[in-house]
């Protein structure tokens, strides 16, 4: 559904809906009971009217809603002042919408060691909530993340290619995946929005060409990709950017930066969520277009289940149609997938075109 321009950003555009999806986020995906303590938190860029749905979504079935509202920090994974970062590293559920996330910061860490339930949905706005959650068959596409979890880890060699240039090689070997997609099942676990499985191969057998053709943040100023981002990677590090304009952006960030461990290839991930179909900016839904792979460069958390280090930032970049190359075996090619199960799950899902 799109309005003509201008109407998105009136108060009661999807206002229905908006309300519906985020009840189901806060009853169904985070599984929040009666009584219990929600914290919502929100910066200067974050939608407000997915805010105040949530919050009321939590009240409806008499949990307790508290809003942190503060300004947005130059860059994601920063920590937050002591108050903010006091409310967080507390909090019984948490739900993320501030755009600059609090993902890898010593608050965050805190919060899952107390045991909080957390979801990252940053950059949530009313139209992102609708195609990821409100539209969604949420026990179906936890399903797939299941099968495509359970694909990638019986895998060894993993082969990814596209016609913008990626040709990226990389080995497994016995490395575990993260279905981030989960319900708030888990106390410590942090979620992500539906539609997403990541996983890091042995960092040092990664070699090849990774080329962003839909997406990149951060750094704030990118988003939709005007053009393409070309990276060689080598032992898992990036040691050459290449492209235009937004590759210049990219590569200026990074040295801005200046810390080593952001050139570090951090994770692969599978995007497979059926209501995102394009490329929009916000990175959370841009990572989950269907069919599409994502992969993450600078910090990596122990929830990867490979490597962990620490980094000044960290970021996401998104190859549009990637062909998945299993042991030989073809998961899905130029953004279709093949495999027969997957494909079973997607008739599901209502997948256009399968």
């Amino acid at each position: 559904m799109e309005l003509a321009l201008g109407i998105e950003n009136t108060k009661d555009y999807l206002s229905f809906e908006t309300n519906r999806a985020a009840y189901k986020l806060v009853k169904d995906v985070m599984l929040v009971k009666e009584g219990e303590n929600v914290l919502i938190s929100a910066d200067s860029s974050t939608d407000m009217r997915v805010v105040e749905a949530t919050a009321n979504a939590v009240y409806a079935i008499n949990g307790n809603p508290v809003v942190v509202y503060y300004p947005t920090a130059p860059n994601a994974c920063q920590e937050p002042n002591g108050i903010v970062g006091g409310a967080v590293s507390n909090a019984e559920v948490w739900i993320e919408y501030a755009y600059a996330n609090l993902m890898h910061t010593p608050s965050w860490k805190k919060a899952l060691k107390n045991g909080c339930r957390y979801i990252c949905a940053t950059g949530m706005d009313v139209q992102m909530i609708v195609n990821t959650v409100g539209k969604v068959n949420y026990p179906i596409l936890v399903e797939l993340g299941e099968c495509l979890k359970r694909i990638v880890e019986n895998a060894n060699e993993i082969v990814i290619k596209s016609d913008n240039g990626t040709h990226l090689v990389a080995k497994n070997e016995g490395r575990k995946v993260r279905h981030s997609g989960q319900l708030a099942t888990q106390k410590g676990y942090p979620i992500m929005v539906g539609g997403q499985i990541s996983w890091c191969p042995i960092e040092t057998t990664i070699n090849g060409t990774l080329v962003f053709d839909a997406a990149l943040w951060p750094p704030y100023d990118l988003g939709i990709l005007q053009d393409d981002v070309k990276i060689e990677f080598k032992d898992g590090i990036a040691v050459k950017i290449e492209g235009g304009k937004d590759a210049e952006k990219f590569k200026r960030w990074l040295e801005d930066l200046d810390d080593t461990n952001m050139y570090r290839l951090a994770h692969y991930s599978l995007g497979f969520n059926p209501g995102v179909t394009k490329a929009t900016g916000r990175i959370v839904e841009d990572e989950r277009i269907f069919g599409c792979m994502e992969f993450g460069m600078g910090s990596q958390g122990a929830m990867i289940m490979g490597e962990c280090w620490s980094a000044a930032s960290h970021t996401d970049g998104v190859v549009s149609s990637p062909t998945i190359i299993l042991d030989g075996e073809i998961l899905e090619k130029d953004g279709v997938y093949l495999h027969p199960e997957v494909v079973g799950l997607c008739k599901k899902l209502g997948v256009q075109g399968y």
